[in-house]
């Protein structure tokens, strides 16, 4: 579904992306992992050219997301992107976030953009909240209102960039309970999150990156079940979050 092949990026002479390959298959979910600063939001969003980067290729479902041809925002409207700080439209009513989009990109008629929103609101918990604000909604009830709008454009991959680092603890829960069932109905993911027990919970593989590079691809098992067979920045890491 996605595949990254020797992409790397710079930001002037700063290089945030070493010739990073690795790929996530139909149905599967990968958590991205590491230090701050590892390059791990940067990787998923040239997944849809949220970022742009210089070398190397990246192919979302068949279509080269770098080549001069693409129509980035048909491709865009097929990624469902899920940001750390929510990204709802502050002015529009829960509702009308959801269907804005599946209106205006995908010509869906607004009873059908209604009805598929009331749908993932009942989904995600949310079937109260339709006629309310973002404003009105804790940090945990947003989250799932941005992922119910992602999956209202009927995406074939999801990207998570962190969606628990901005919530109270309490409300991190919610949004994981959320993911857990998306990740059990099928839905390819790919997560960047600090959330080491979702990760053991869910994923099929986890990423670890430092420095730009993808030190660890490996499987869930792998990665937690043997860090004696990581690489030595991998062990640290392991052993700071895992110790408590």
């Amino acid at each position: 579904m996605i595949e990254f092949k020797n992409v790397s990026k710079w930001y002037g002479a700063f290089q945030v992306l070493k010739n990073c390959t690795t790929q996530v298959t139909r149905g599967e979910v990968v958590v991205v992992c590491g230090p701050s600063g590892s390059g791990k939001s940067t990787l998923i969003k040239t997944a849809n050219a949220l970022e742009p980067f210089q070398e190397g290729e990246i192919v979302v479902d068949g279509v080269s997301v770098g080549a001069p041809g693409t129509n980035l925002p048909r491709l865009r409207s097929r990624i469902g992107m899920v940001f750390q700080h929510f990204e709802l439209f502050p002015h529009l009513s829960v509702m009308r976030n959801l269907t804005l989009a599946q209106v205006k990109v995908l010509g869906r008629s607004e009873a059908e953009a209604v009805e598929r929103g009331k749908t993932l609101l009942h989904r995600v918990g949310l079937a109260d909240h339709i006629d309310k604000f973002p404003g009105q909604l804790s940090g945990g009830q947003q989250q799932r209102v941005a992922i119910a709008r992602a999956l209202a454009m009927d995406p074939v991959v999801m990207l998570f960039d962190e969606p628990t680092s901005a919530l109270d603890p309490e409300m991190v829960n919610e949004v994981l309970d959320v993911m857990v069932d998306l990740a059990a109905e099928g839905m390819t993911m790919m997560v960047v999150t600090h959330e080491m027990g979702f990760a053991r919970k869910v994923a099929d593989r986890v990423i670890f990156m430092d420095q730009g590079l993808i030190v660890e691809d490996c499987s869930k098992d792998d990665f937690f079940g043997h860090p004696e067979q990581r690489s030595e920045r991998a062990q640290q890491f392991l052993s700071k979050i895992l110790a408590y």
